[in-house]
């Protein structure tokens, strides 16, 4: 399957390793630095039949690749979506997909219209922890929801932002919870009933004056389950990224997943009492080198199957729009100071500009 990849930025590596790893052809890369394709063909060793592009438009009339990968600056992710999707290619979209409702509509209607495969780049869903909570879950063991928590306790310096100018804007990236902490909120909502009633939230920037969005987010959901979410995002953990967590409590049963990206099982107690609690802690772990966790392989193998018996991904467009609604709606709900209610519409992060303003 010819494989093209826009964008050679933090995550791409990534992205190039699950291509190989499912036996791509990866025929172009596309940037508009030069120099960092060139880096990214000679340290992962990519062939010199490899061709560059500096106009990813280009890319797809000149090498027409079946699947692309999008792992731009976030604010690009949705036009380049949509012109590789009029090109009649399947995409893998990192996260977020898009930076408004109506783009990420617009990306769905357009995959619909052309019966290609979208998939939002929410790769954490394929942890072997979070594989075995969700089965578990699907099985009933946790038997009434009544809560869950995610934790995404960082840090981002001022030498992360420096690196990239778009970091931090809101017209290209967002803050902690746009950025950051993404994943794990998608997986809150995912594991939670996806149905959401309403979200109130606090937002605030306390130490990076530097950027123009959150560095901070504690939030309230409530789901249409009757079961409620506790969000705490922040990139602001002194000296170092802290921890990611993800709880889950329900009736009869009490999960906690934590590690540098939700890879480990912490906590595993059910009344049904079917499995060993420390047989499931040492057999679901991993130990990642990065955030990144190993989760790109499987989700290029899903997708890759997915195109080829024509069935939806693991991880769809409308998974990714769900993430990205419901970090604006804790945007709004901050801003208003009252609960917002679900499904938003003709929301933005554009709506945002100049929140800290004042600070």
């Amino acid at each position: 399957m010819r494989y093209a990849l826009i964008g050679c930025g933090r995550i791409s590596p990534n992205h190039f390793e699950a291509a190989k790893n499912n036996g791509l052809n990866i025929v172009a890369i596309s940037d508009i630095v030069e120099d960092r394709m060139q880096e990214k063909k000679e340290n992962l060793k990519l062939s010199d039949n490899v061709e560059f592009f500096i106009d990813y438009k280009q890319l797809l009339e000149q090498t027409k690749p079946e699947l692309v990968a999008i792992c731009t600056e976030s604010g690009k992710h949705a036009q380049i979506a949509l012109d590789c999707i009029d090109a009649g290619c399947h995409v893998i979209i990192e996260k977020p997909m898009a930076m408004s409702i109506s783009d990420a509509d617009a990306i769905i209607a357009a995959a619909k219209g052309k019966n290609v495969v979208v998939c939002a780049c929410h790769q954490n869903r394929f942890n072997k922890s979070i594989q075995k909570i969700r089965e578990a879950l699907d099985e009933g063991r946790f038997g009434k929801l009544l809560h869950g928590a995610a934790h995404i306790r960082w840090n981002r310096g001022k030498q992360y932002y420096d690196q990239a100018p778009w970091r931090g804007t809101w017209e290209q990236d967002g803050g902690a919870l746009m950025n950051q902490c993404i994943h794990n909120i998608d997986l809150l909502r995912w594991m939670m009933g996806d149905d959401i009633v309403e979200v109130f939230a606090y937002t605030d920037n306390l130490i990076h004056p530097y950027i123009e969005a959150e560095d901070l987010g504690l939030v309230l959901i409530k789901f249409a389950n009757d079961a409620y979410g506790l969000i705490e995002g922040t990139t602001n953990v002194y000296p170092k990224n802290l921890e990611e967590t993800l709880y889950i409590f329900g009736q009869k049963g009490t999960v906690k997943a934590g590690g540098q990206s939700v890879n480990i099982i912490e906590e595993w107690n059910f009344a049904d009492g079917k499995d060993d609690p420390e047989y499931i802690k040492a057999t679901y772990h991993e130990n990642p080198p990065n955030v990144y966790g190993f989760g790109h392989t499987p989700l290029y193998a899903d997708v890759i199957d997915a195109i080829q018996n024509d069935r939806q991904p693991y991880v769809t467009a409308e998974d990714g729009k769900r993430a990205m609604e419901l970090v604006l709606a804790i945007y709004k709900s901050a801003v208003e100071g009252k609960p917002v209610k679900l499904p938003l519409r003709n929301t933005s992060t554009m709506d945002f500009v100049g929140r800290f303003n004042e600070k």
